[in-house]
């Protein structure tokens, strides 16, 4: 469980105010569903009273696998009640539910190439429950949901931060592979001209090294993750169990990307960001560079934002990678609209 809060500087500038975390028990969900949610209720209100805010309002996302996208035509000159028409014809189509068990948004994504005048649009649809449990979630600990946005879309408002800051020419007329390893799955996100054209899970994540080190030095997975976290394993992890996971993990990209290849015109990437918890893995980097010859670049979306004295520096760059999503939430407080 991870809760940011970003502020305005002025001229378009943010900083980070603060940020906390709290562990989420694994039993607590299940492929995105809350299946205890007193144990998520509890982790939330966690995060929260280490956050110190008196920030209320927030950004929360559903989990790229519990929604259904589809890119539709929007004619132009709609009526507002005709676009909202078309868009429960076009849910009806996409979900086996009534349409008042979903919740359903679209957004503009500019003129149709054949025809300007119409607009392309991109629709979403999940059940509504997934977005009504989180909400009832939120309010429960005292919070004020504004806005319930998908992983993978508050990742590429991230990534707009690391394109300004770390890609030539602002990622302008250059493919990047975004691998986002989490807990228990690595998603797959390329951009080509910072826009999205391939996305995919995989099932190798960040749980994988966890389990092992419970298994190799006989502790339970919380023990495990917070050594993990502390630096304090015996010697010989990092070639006992570290090394054989980064292998796993560069095959497990390469892989990916030979998927993306086969699947697509593309035949190469420019640059591969690493996010998510592993992605600050010593060692890591060097060896997916190895590897697939792409600049490679841990992801940090706040290289150019300033830092709070609440929050220590070094440890952001640290854990940087992991608030992808968390980044792009906390940017939908500066939305134009």
């Amino acid at each position: 469980m991870k809760l940011l809060e970003l502020g305005d500087i002025g001229k378009g500038q943010h900083v980070v105010e603060r940020y906390a975390y709290a562990r989420l028990p694994r039993d607590a969900m299940n492929d995105g569903v809350i299946t205890k949610p007193e144990l998520v209720e509890q982790a939330l209100r966690e995060a929260w009273r280490n956050l110190g805010t008196r920030t209320r309002e927030v950004a929360m996302s559903l989990p790229t696998a519990a929604v259904i996208t589809k890119k539709i035509l929007i004619p132009g000159g709609a009526t507002e009640a005709e676009i909202e028409t078309q868009l429960s014809a076009e849910a009806n189509q996409m979900v086996a539910l009534p349409i008042e068990d979903v919740s359903l948004d679209y957004q503009l994504q500019g003129p149709n190439e054949k025809n300007p005048s119409d607009q392309n649009a991109l629709l979403v649809v999940t059940r509504r429950e997934r977005v009504e449990e989180r909400v009832a979630l939120a309010e429960s600990v005292g919070l004020k949901p504004l806005i319930m946005d998908v992983d993978i879309y508050a990742t590429l408002a991230a990534f707009e931060q690391i394109a300004a800051t770390q890609l030539p020419d602002n990622g302008q007329g250059q493919t990047a592979a975004v691998i986002d390893i989490g807990a228990y799955s690595t998603f797959v996100n390329v951009l080509h001209d910072n826009q999205p054209v391939y996305q995919r899970e995989h099932t190798l994540g960040g749980q994988t090294l966890t389990n092992e080190i419970a298994r190799r030095f006989d502790m339970s997975s919380e023990e495990a993750e917070e050594a993990k976290r502390r630096g304090t394993l015996p010697e010989n992890y990092e070639a006992d169990v570290l090394q054989p996971f980064l292998d796993s993990v560069v095959q497990e990209i390469n892989r990916a990307l030979q998927l993306f290849f086969s699947a697509t015109s593309y035949h190469s990437v420019d640059h591969i960001l690493l996010a998510g918890g592993c992605a600050s893995l010593p060692g890591l980097e060097d060896m997916v560079h190895h590897r697939t010859q792409a600049s490679t670049l841990v992801a940090n979306p706040f290289a150019r934002m300033s830092v709070s004295p609440e929050v220590k520096a070094r440890q952001l760059a640290s854990d940087a990678p992991s608030l992808m999503v968390a980044c792009g939430l906390a940017l939908r407080r500066f939305d134009p609209a």
